[in-house]
């Protein structure tokens, strides 16, 4: 089973206000071609043909809105297409820990940036850093810490193992990959 990325309540709203967008364009184009084939045309039709006939699709107003409501319809389709949570970072369930049937199938995330927050603390224990700064991206750990007693490349090694487990200890289902930079307090 693969777990798939928590989508955004907005997608069914943005589909349907698309679908309402796309199906009044076609009852108006169908109302305009009627008025033009000469059919029976109800007052409104002919007011709106009459303004229609008024104002060509060659006027400049009339193909800026044509542009604004085509660039709108298209950041609607966006919306309703595209995962809209992205800050939330998928966790393996434990039924993808090689426990099958361990219970019902559970959906579980956790917040860049409190995974970044506990991946800090963990960094904050290892001895001879002063101060840590962690960003956590989808795919990528950015650390940087600044040492103050020890080697460098022994606080560097330590803080490599520390990230590594706590990365593993997150469960996430792709797992990020750590990029460290210590370096030196500045005096």
């Amino acid at each position: 089973m693969t777990a798939h990325r928590f989508r955004s309540a907005r997608r069914i709203p943005a589909a349907l206000v698309a679908l309402l967008v796309l199906g009044g364009a076609g009852l108006l184009l169908y109302d305009l071609a009627a008025v033009r084939a000469d059919r029976p045309a109800m007052a409104w039709r002919r007011e709106l043909a009459h303004r229609l006939e008024v104002h060509t699709p060659a006027d400049l107003g009339v193909q800026a809105a044509g542009g604004v409501l085509a660039l709108a319809g298209a950041v609607l389709l966006l919306l309703a297409f595209t995962p809209g949570v992205r800050r939330i970072l998928m966790m393996r369930g434990p039924d993808q820990d090689g426990e099958p049937g361990a219970g019902p199938p559970l959906r579980a995330g956790i917040g860049r940036k409190d995974a970044a927050q506990v991946l800090r603390d963990r960094a904050m224990e290892v001895p001879g850093v002063r101060s840590a700064r962690v960003r956590m991206g989808r795919s990528r750990v950015r650390v940087r810490a600044t040492s103050h007693f020890r080697e460098l490349d022994e606080v560097r090694a330590d803080l490599d193992a520390v990230i590594a487990v706590g990365i593993e200890e997150l469960g996430l289902v792709h797992p990020p990959r750590p990029r460290l930079r210590v370096r030196r307090r500045a005096d």
